[in-house]
């Protein structure tokens, strides 16, 4: 079984891929969000050309000759465009076999805790309250994360004193009986990080994302080293050195990969792994509700240190506009704050037509048919 077409459908911020075998098999993937038209040109000049005639069942060793071959491009680019690939033979796998992508992965499909993730900033700590109250009076959510600090702040808060404004007014309004998980986004240094980390346990808050500067890892482990709530963090990170340092030197208590960012599910797993070695549990990054919160249903439904619920993003038409009907109907719908992995062969969606129509298409095809 041959892979014999590569084609992406992309706009700016989402990217599909449609691979074809010479035997007429579809599976269906996609690249990671935001400049996908760019990530689109990436994956038709350097991922498409190492895989086309290539055997579409031998994933992981397709996912290493595209490394390889071009090992003089391994930033972030080259695996948000390998993402595509790596997922949509996950899905033709699914399909040829009958099975949900969770089940070849060895687990089975089931429902998942969620917790409802936040994305904002320019809202005020008794708004964000009343915001996630609703969701946990009308969706039955048990688990919230909300922002602190400013994205890569330098110590200094979207406007002065809202995070110490926002952790009480929002911890406590939620109340006993709940999960509360904050995230800095990379905003402050460690001396500042533990501050807030010390109003975060006072508050019962038990999860504290990014802290530091996703790159300094010695910042990261300063801070963990310093708080009892878990510290966590990786979503920005795809380099498996930098995994293996970041995992070696306990720079988190809990690993956060994003499926999209690493380069699809095999990379993906290969962390998971690692980290399951060290005893680390593994929440994946997953912040909008494209394929990537899909397919990382499929992973936590399977691995062993699965963490202790799925990230799902509440952000609708006001934030991520750009989210809303990619798929027929939909495959998020949350029950008491939970949500089900879908049971259908691959990854047991599909993806809207009219979307498709409305996207850039290109094609690479094996042989140049």
């Amino acid at each position: 079984m041959k892979i014999q077409r590569l084609e992406t459908f992309a706009n700016t911020t989402v990217c599909f891929v449609r691979l074809t075998t010479d035997s007429g098999e579809v599976g269906w993937g996609q690249t990671s969000t935001y400049n996908a038209d760019i990530t689109a040109t990436i994956f038709h000049r350097q991922v498409a050309p190492w895989a086309l005639g290539a055997d579409a069942t031998e994933i992981d060793a397709l996912v290493r000759l595209v490394e390889e071959r071009e090992h003089k491009f391994p930033g972030s680019y080259r695996c948000r465009a390998l993402a595509g690939l790596d997922t949509a033979l996950w899905d033709l796998r699914g399909k040829v076999e009958g099975k949900p992508v969770v089940e070849l992965l060895g687990g089975q499909p089931r429902s998942l805790r969620a917790y409802a993730s936040s994305m904002k900033r320019d809202i005020t700590p008794a708004e964000e309250a009343q915001r996630l109250l609703r969701l946990r009076d009308t969706q039955g959510f048990d688990a919230f994360k909300w922002r602190v600090g400013a994205e890569c702040g330098r110590d200094v808060d979207e406007w002065p004193g809202r995070t110490e404004a926002i952790v009480p007014t929002v911890a406590r309004a939620l109340g006993d009986g709940v999960a509360k998980l904050v995230d800095a986004n990379s905003g402050f240094s460690p001396a500042r990080a533990i501050e807030v980390g010390r109003l975060l346990e006072s508050e019962g808050v038990g999860h504290f994302e990014e802290p530091c500067p996703y790159w300094e890892l010695e910042q990261t482990r300063q801070v963990a080293d310093a708080l009892d709530i878990d510290v966590t963090g990786g979503e920005q990170d795809w380099d498996l050195a930098t995994w293996r340092r970041m995992i070696d030197t306990r720079t988190v208590d809990i690993v956060q990969p994003d499926v999209m960012y690493m380069g699809g599910l095999s990379r993906t797993l290969r962390v998971a792994t690692m980290a399951a070695d060290a005893g680390l549990p593994c929440t994946p990054h997953s912040a909008n509700l494209s394929l990537v919160t899909i397919c990382t249903m499929h992973l936590l439904g399977a691995i062993p240190n699965a963490g202790k619920y799925l990230e799902f993003s509440i952000e609708g038409d006001d934030y991520y506009p750009w989210q809303q009907g990619l798929f027929v109907g939909n495959p998020f719908a949350i029950r008491d704050g939970h949500v089900s992995i879908p049971s259908a062969p691959g990854w047991g969606v599909e993806i809207n037509p009219a979307w498709l129509a409305r996207a850039n298409h290109q094609l690479s095809a094996w042989g140049g048919g």
